[in-house]
């Protein structure tokens, strides 16, 4: 029977690691054919001096070119995967072989490999970056020596052997390509700035929000129920405007998120603010509103700083769980609280005829705005439906990496 030795293994969204416990390997001889693994070699293992051989059916197909290197400790080997992806384990078999562990010293999970790769991409853009910056630099002292020496000196300069060379042409590529880098480092910086500008000022908003309604509670008591919209709308009123900013961001492709799932939340939450609560005075003094603006603040003092730290390509455990967490009971309970909003609004909009549509004499009657409040209702709880399924296959997708099996 082949003596196996001891492998580990690791990964990253394009490449597999092992690291085969061989030392002093002579004679290595390493084949990977679609999903089949085999390894060869002679050196001293967990057996002694032997020959030493294994052989892995993998999960998915492997480029046929491997890289290995030997040392004098072990033989490090480097797999390109076919298609570029996570694996959830290494071996088609989920039971893996007794030889083969996790190499904790490579090892990552799919959200810090994801991490480690923009940063890598961050750090070779700034190196590009500085490249371009010397080249710009070397271009300008090259224009002020052409101004400022004579005749005789230019022709000894350093710049002009360049130009009778006939690389002209590269001065203007390295020209053009720094100033291109330059205007893509400007507008990277000017969204990294307007992303944590705007989440600071909503979460300072919804925060001064949710704690003036909470301080207020404790000392004025029920009363503070029946003054909200007075002492709170301004700042609801301004959080609310800005949140509009959140679709043309979808839109625009400024941030990673569905258009329509966000369009629904704030052309809800601002039809609730502006219409229910805002065209209608005997409204402004329900206790409803409370519940509302307790209920929205609640959900955004999480959710804004969460992305300031992402704009930041940083990351805060603890917040990232209570951002993909607290919105399970706070969102379908906000949405029970604007449904209540609705049904008291209904006979008030009947009585004041506000938003009514008048039809033609002939039929001598109008469309009344508590209609389309009745249809409203049904789309409240089919927009609930489509969001909260959209949010909880986020929150699914977010946390599903760290439940993988490490083998």
């Amino acid at each position: 029977m082949p003596l196996t030795p001891l492998v580990y293994w690791a990964q990253r969204h394009e490449e597999i690691y092992l690291r085969v416990e061989l030392t002093d390997a002579q004679n290595i001889e390493v084949h990977a054919n679609d999903t089949v693994l085999q390894f060869r070699g002679q050196g001293h293992g967990a057996k002694g001096h032997n020959e030493y051989e294994f052989s892995l059916e993998l999960l998915h197909p492997v480029k046929s070119e491997v890289k290995h290197r030997s040392t004098q400790r072990l033989v490090n080997i480097t797999l390109q995967k076919q298609q570029r992806g996570w694996w959830s384990r290494l071996t088609a078999q989920e039971r893996k072989p007794v030889y083969l562990a996790p190499d904790f010293d490579r090892w990552m999970d799919e959200s810090d490999a994801e991490m480690e790769i923009r940063e890598k991409v961050r750090y070779g853009f700034w190196s590009f970056q500085g490249k371009l910056c010397n080249i710009c630099l070397t271009y300008y002292i090259f224009k002020e020596r052409k101004k400022n020496k004579t005749p005789r000196q230019r022709s000894n300069c350093e710049y002009n052997k360049f130009i009778k060379q006939g690389r002209t042409s590269v001065i203007f590529v390295d020209i053009v390509s720094t100033n291109i880098a330059i205007t893509i480092i400007r507008l990277s910086n000017f969204k990294t700035g307007f992303l944590l500008l705007y989440n600071l000022v909503q979460f300072l908003g919804f925060s001064w929000i949710f704690i003036n309604m909470t301080v207020r509670l404790f000392i004025i008591g029920q009363d503070s129920l029946y003054d909200t919209f007075h002492s709170m709308a301004d700042m609801m009123f301004l959080c609310q405007i800005l949140a509009s900013v959140e679709v043309l961001n979808a839109a625009f492709g400024v941030v990673k998120t569905g258009v329509v799932p966000t369009l629904i939340q704030v052309v809800g939450r601002n039809f609730i603010l502006f219409i229910v609560f805002g065209s209608l005075e005997e409204m402004h003094n329900k206790p409803v509103v409370f519940f509302v603006f307790l209920l929205w603040s609640a959900i955004e003092i999480f959710r804004y700083p969460f992305y300031m730290l992402a704009s930041l390509n940083t990351e805060w455990k603890i917040l990232t769980w209570l951002r993909y967490t607290v919105w399970m009971p706070l969102y379908p309970l906000g949405v029970l609280a604007e449904a209540v909003a609705v049904i008291q609004s209904i006979p008030i909009f009947d009585e004041t005829k506000l938003f009514s549509i008048p039809l033609p004499k002939a039929i001598g009657t109008s469309v009344s705005f508590s209609r389309f409040l009745h249809i409203y209702l049904i789309l409240m709880f089919l927009g609930l439906f489509f969001n909260f399924k959209h949010l909880y296959r986020q929150r699914t997708k977010r946390f599903s990496v760290k439940k993988r099996k490490a083998h």
